[in-house]
């Protein structure tokens, strides 16, 4: 399928289930089709993330990852209170990407047109794109100072892993590059070559815990993780925030995207998405499932073991790791701002 016919299904799922809700205030694209040709194609490992704009201060919880009409749609709430400064939105770096082209949907209030347009003409200025890096370096510091020591072991490894993947999208920022999420280590290795630093990346792999992890080994866990994904999309029942890429229809891209990943000799940078999607997949079971949780809990400690966590204690003292790298990242980022030409003032 090509972008363009996925983003025209998008625009009729917003007009069919969206528009009518009273709380509705509109709806743009996200993600990784932002600024794609229509005609480009959407792999099978890929969805249109659509956000939807509510009036409510706390949104229900987000569809998620939903099959519409042979399209796998990801749609999001955002609250209305988020978008009303213009200059909060161009200073997030998970927000501004959105509008620095028209990726609007349906704007019934006007006021998205006016964050679009206040965005789109102060992107690529200098202050604002260290903004953006200083706001993905923030999240690093505060998300991993707030690892909870007494949180189950599968909910301690996520609080380590996203703020640790955080660490590429100061870069992907850096180089006005998407902030993307499964794919975020390809991407900053990406950036990281056409820039000149390629040797920063060891070390990114370093505090992910896989840079001597072989093929081989990825293969297996991704082997292991299949049969856990499968036997928690049968079980899953409690709502996450994350319950949506736990279901057959995220198969695609939790289990064959990273399949493709390691097919092609990138298996480094298909570990991310495996852990996370093994970690949550513990956070369902031991909700839904517990004796399937214990069951299946010694293939997950085996994958996170491979990188050489084993306890909290490992996981502090990784925390401590990325804290302590967060000067030489920031230095890198800085250089790629300092080349890149497409960064004004």
């Amino acid at each position: 399928m090509k972008v363009g016919a996925g983003r025209s299904i998008a625009v009729e799922w917003v007009a069919r289930h969206a528009r009518s809700d009273v709380g509705f205030r509109g709806a743009y694209f996200s993600g990784s089709t932002v600024g794609l040709p229509d005609d480009a194609e959407l792999a099978p490992s890929s969805d249109v993330d659509i956000v939807v704009i509510t009036a409510m201060d706390d949104p229900p919880a987000k569809p998620g990852k939903l099959r519409y009409r042979g399209t796998l749609l990801e749609v999001s709430y955002l609250p209305w209170s988020q978008l009303v400064s213009a200059d909060d939105v161009l200073a997030s770096y998970h927000l501004a990407g959105s509008f620095r082209t028209d990726a609007i949907i349906d704007d019934p209030t006007g006021h998205l047109r006016t964050v679009q347009a206040h965005v789109a003409g102060r992107f690529a200025a200098r202050p604002w794109v260290r903004r953006r890096c200083q706001d993905a370096r923030r999240r690093i510091e505060t998300r991993l100072a707030a690892i909870d020591a007494s949180a189950p072991f599968h909910e301690q490894v996520l609080s380590w892993l996203f703020p640790t993947g955080v660490t590429t999208h100061v870069l992907l920022v850096a180089a006005l590059r998407n902030p993307t999420v499964r794919l975020r280590y390809l991407a900053a290795r990406e950036v990281l070559t056409e820039y000149g630093h390629l040797g920063r990346y060891p070390e990114l792999l370093e505090l992910l815990g896989c840079r001597s992890l072989s093929a081989r080994r990825v293969r297996h866990h991704l082997r292991e993780l299949t049969k856990t994904f499968d036997a928690t999309a049968e079980v899953a029942r409690t709502p996450f925030l994350f319950s949506s890429d736990i279901t057959p229809s995220a198969r695609p891209i939790a289990i064959n995207g990273s399949q493709e990943l390691i097919d092609r000799g990138d298996h480094h940078e298909a570990v991310f998405w495996i852990i996370a999607t093994f970690a949550r997949c513990h956070t369902i079971l031991a909700a839904d499932a517990p004796e399937l949780h214990r069951a299946l809990a010694p293939a997950f400690h085996a994958a996170v073991s491979d990188l050489g966590i084993s306890s909290t204690e490992d996981i502090r003292h990784r925390a401590g790791e990325v804290i302590r790298f967060l000067p030489r990242l920031w230095q890198t980022a800085e250089d790629i701002m300092a080349s890149n030409p497409g960064i004004s003032g």
